[in-house]
């Protein structure tokens, strides 16, 4: 039942919530303030009908050699003298005749507490408030006692419950109202938002939410959702270039590989198998690295923190030199590589290091040279080329996907411009950074990670 109840409530609208939640608290707290005003009117109209019993009980004492009290001094009270055996020695004209109204003893503290009694035989009944003081002398004793009806207190605040048991609810209806009005225009720019926000589709990301001049909730709320949506609209927009800049990538293999089989297809006699063979296969070398590129590409951009684990640097480097001497007669010095471990992933890693060598031997002209040294907490990895150079103004472009200063010269060595891209991205995802400096001839490209401990 209670789990039906949430589930209900849950679903209402926010002005509705919000609403009932005041409306609540509103009513709450005027039927608590009339309660406690109720209550302090009663405690404070009974005093002053205590009080005004005492002092005429005082008067009585100070006069009390009459036999009789006259009603008429005393309004409706009723008084009696009574002596201490019980007989009425004086009485008000209400009690003339009768026997003793008050049993209670007289009260012998400086401020005499009065009682409620309900047992005097005068008028119609009800209450009355009693209070009994001594008086007379040690040898002849007497108590006066002075009680008033509560009467007109009584129906005084018969009255009163009844005008704020009407008057509450109509109190709590009409600031019920005001609360709805004034809900409902506070949430207006929220619905402005939401509607706004509804025309916004992904093939339009470039609108953005109208944002209140009050640097209030709904002002920084509206910031926040245009900052999201400029990072969703450069998101896609990066992710629409790269798809446009891959497909244009694999058309030209594509295009060649089917071009070439065609004709195979179309003239057999004409073509030699081995020779076609010769010229498709590095296409199809081309075509798999340019794939392989892409996916490791996108498992980046779907994973960004990779795992991280202990991972020896020096040893990636060593092997991945050993892999790169196999492809390339240039000169491959690594007697400046020294032991360095990081935390990361190991084929990650050893991705970044090929594809540094892959790159350095594209456009070195007679050697590289690879350092591996540790700087205090970094590793520093430096694959440096002695071929034309990276102009200072291209530095950064060049770890841009599918970026290259020399198409032509690229394409015919293999380069699908997504290798320093790589470099860049899964560096920045292990808590790295990159950079390109000057080799004097050449480029030097340096990449600094973070250790878990220094090497020897």
């Amino acid at each position: 039942m209670t789990a039906g109840i949430r589930y209900w409530w849950a679903r209402r609208s926010l002005r509705l919530r919000l609403t009932a939640a005041a409306a609540a608290v509103i009513a709450i707290g005027l039927a608590g303030a009339a309660v406690l005003l109720v209550v302090w009117l009663h405690a404070s109209l009974i005093g002053e009908l205590d009080q005004a019993a005492l002092q005429r009980a005082q008067v009585v004492a100070a006069d009390r050699d009459s036999a009789d009290v006259p009603v008429a001094d005393h309004g409706g009270a009723a008084v009696q003298v009574i002596a201490g055996k019980g007989k009425v020695l004086a009485s008000s004209a209400n009690l003339r005749g009768r026997p003793p109204a008050f049993t209670f003893p007289a009260s012998r503290s400086a401020t005499p507490h009065a009682r409620t009694v309900a047992d005097i035989p005068v008028g119609p009944g009800g209450t009355w408030r009693a209070v009994g003081i001594p008086a007379g002398t040690a040898r002849d004793p007497v108590t006066v006692y002075v009680a008033l009806p509560t009467g007109s207190v009584d129906r005084g605040l018969a009255r009163l419950t009844v005008g704020l048991a009407t008057g509450v609810p109509a109190v709590v209806a009409a600031l019920t109202g005001v609360v709805w009005l004034f809900t409902g225009r506070a949430l207006r720019p929220v619905e402005g938002m939401r509607a706004q926000t509804a025309e916004i589709t992904a093939s339009d990301l470039s609108r953005r939410l109208d944002v209140s001049p009050a640097d209030d909730a709904l002002g920084r709320l509206a910031t926040t959702l245009n900052d999201l949506l400029a990072r969703l609209d450069a998101s896609t927009r990066r992710q629409r270039r790269f798809v446009a800049d891959a497909a244009h990538e694999l058309r030209t293999p594509l295009s060649t590989l089917h071009t070439r089989l065609s004709v195979a297809a179309q003239h057999p006699g004409l073509t030699d198998g081995r020779s076609l063979a010769t010229g498709l296969l590095p296409q199809t070398e081309r075509l798999t690295r340019l794939v392989d590129d892409l996916l490791h590409l996108a498992r980046l951009d779907a994973r960004p923190r990779p795992r991280a684990r202990p991972v020896d640097l020096d040893e990636i480097v060593f092997t991945e030199v050993r892999e790169a001497r196999r492809r390339t007669r240039l000169v491959i010095d690594q007697h400046a590589v020294g032991a360095a471990r990081v935390a990361g992933d190991e084929d990650a890693l050893a991705r970044v290091v090929r594809n540094l060598l892959d790159n350095a031997v594209r456009h070195a002209g007679t050697r590289i040279d690879v350092s591996l040294r540790t700087l205090g907490d970094t590793a520093q990895l430096i694959v440096a080329d002695d071929g034309p150079g990276i102009p200072e103004a291209d530095r950064e472009r060049v770890f841009g996907r599918f970026t290259r200063l020399d198409d032509a010269r690229a394409r015919d060595t293999g380069g699908s411009g997504l290798g320093l891209a790589i470099v860049r991205d899964t560096v920045t995802a292990h808590h790295g950074s990159t950079r390109i400096e000057d080799n004097r001839p050449g480029a030097r490209l340096v990449v600094l990670l973070p250790t878990t401990e220094r090497g020897p």
